[in-house]
């Protein structure tokens, strides 16, 4: 489009120029050509008063020099009355020219070798008609056309280069716009869903680029839901999978039991494995935008609402400490239940009925922690445990949970770490950064969160 465009500016600026170039050149030459014959004419007119008065070649040669003989004026006058004919200055025309002109008693113009002659007929007092022959050098007949054809072909050349130069920067206008609407496309079909076009150049452009723009938070706004029905989806399906697994170990021996307790646990593998593989499919879509989140407090004391039940039954004690008023966090709602859910099931899976669990909220001036502890045995190897949360899987754990809470942790520029709780057992510290930005050791953070530890600790 770029190079069309200067194309069709070269070819319509070319057109212009020649048309109005060449006849405006014309028209110089001939203006040059008409003022040199002005002056010869006014030099033949300056000798023809002195040619009616006398003859007389001492005085015509006078009024010949005065007129300008080194411009080439010549008088020639027949002989007449038994006197000879004069010829007074250079002549150029030729004698049956001056013949002719003197027989038909007009002036004329003729062409001799080095320019022109003016012949102009004048009456003498004898009553004959001498001739006055002005020379017009060829100089002077095309004076200072070759400069004025010069300025038009400058004048041309630069209305080209111009015109040229405005046409490439309208191109570079109009196919920039479009070259970043082309990669725009492209970068949102590889996936890159953060991927937006400015909404500037011509009219078309900026709505074609407005349409764009509003696909893509479409399309985004299309896998957010899809998300968050996941999400959904995970712990909707295994919490309850895990309720299932808890009444089935309390059957007792027999086969029937041992057939339920194999059923359910088939079925929690292939839940596993459905929703691992739905994660592992998930495009990456945009980072949350401004006033995206939710209140962490409201969503620790809705799942403990839930989970206290099964407590209940199985005899656990259980606390939440930190969820009394609200917490922002950049989180949606279904993937902190989802992370909740998923240590929560750890707990009741791995640990003994009895055991006791709390949940810790700790909001601090850029970062929010979340403790789930237990008091059970805990875990030996931290590091395989965290291993296992990033797809390894062994020793009959999917880590499926703990990928979960470190993906909802990363994605907030926080991390997760396994240490001892207080309660005896396993601690999972969720550490989710306010800010986005890279979490800091021992920064602001960290001392306001451990000043809010201490405070809860009394």
């Amino acid at each position: 489009m770029r190079w069309a465009l200067v194309k069709v500016c070269l070819a319509v600026t070319a057109m212009v120029v020649v048309a109005f170039a060449v006849p405006l050149g014309l028209v110089i030459k001939e203006m040059a050509r008409d003022r040199a014959f002005s002056n010869a004419e006014r030099q033949a007119a300056a000798v023809a008063p002195a040619l009616s008065i006398t003859t007389e070649r001492d005085q015509l040669e006078k009024v010949v020099a005065s007129a300008g003989s080194d411009a080439g004026v010549a008088v020639h006058i027949p002989s007449a009355d038994g006197r000879a004919a004069v010829d007074i200055g250079r002549r150029h025309a030729a004698g049956k020219d001056i013949a002719t002109v003197r027989k038909l008693g007009r002036a004329s113009t003729t062409e001799v070798p080095g320019g022109f002659t003016l012949l102009s007929p004048v009456a003498v007092s004898s009553g004959a008609i001498a001739v006055v022959e002005v020379f017009v050098p060829e100089s002077e007949v095309s004076n200072g056309v070759g400069t004025a054809w010069a300025v038009l072909a400058g004048v041309g050349v630069a209305l080209i280069v111009g015109s040229v130069a405005v046409a490439d920067r309208l191109g570079v206008r109009m196919v920039q716009p479009a070259q970043r609407l082309v990669e725009g496309a492209h970068e949102l079909g590889e996936g890159k869903l953060g991927a937006r076009v400015p909404e500037e150049g011509p009219t078309e452009l900026r709505l074609a680029a407005v349409a764009f723009n509003s696909m893509a938070d479409q399309v985004v706004q299309l896998l957010a839901n899809e998300r968050e029905l996941a999400a959904d989806l995970s712990h909707r399906l295994r919490t309850p999978l895990t309720v299932l697994r808890l009444n089935a170990a309390s059957l007792g021996e027999g086969p029937a039991a041992d057939q339920t307790r194999a059923a359910v646990a088939q079925l929690e593998r292939e839940v596993d494995t459905i929703i691992r593989t739905a994660r592992e499919a998930k495009p990456q879509t945009a980072a949350a935008g401004p006033g995206a989140g939710c209140d962490a407090a409201e969503v620790v004391r809705e799942r403990m609402a839930f989970w206290s039940a099964l407590a209940e039954d199985e005899g656990r004690k259980w606390r939440v400490a930190g969820a009394d008023r609200p917490v922002r966090i950049p989180v949606a709602r279904a993937d902190l239940a989802a992370a909740l859910d998923a240590l929560l099931g750890n707990v009741f899976r791995h640990t003994a009925e009895g055991t006791a669990f709390a949940v810790d909220l700790h909001n601090g001036e850029d970062a929010v922690i979340v403790l789930v502890s237990d008091a059970g045995p805990g875990i030996l190897d931290p590091e395989a445990a965290m291993a296992r949360g990033r797809g390894s899987g062994s020793d009959g754990s999917t880590g499926l949970g703990l990928d979960i809470v470190r993906r909802l942790a990363e994605s907030t520029g926080g991390d997760v770490r396994i240490g001892s709780s207080v309660l005896g057992g396993t601690e999972v510290r969720i550490w989710i950064q306010l800010d986005g930005r890279a979490r800091t050791p021992g920064g602001r953070g960290h001392r306001s969160v451990r000043r809010r530890r201490r405070a809860v600790a009394r």
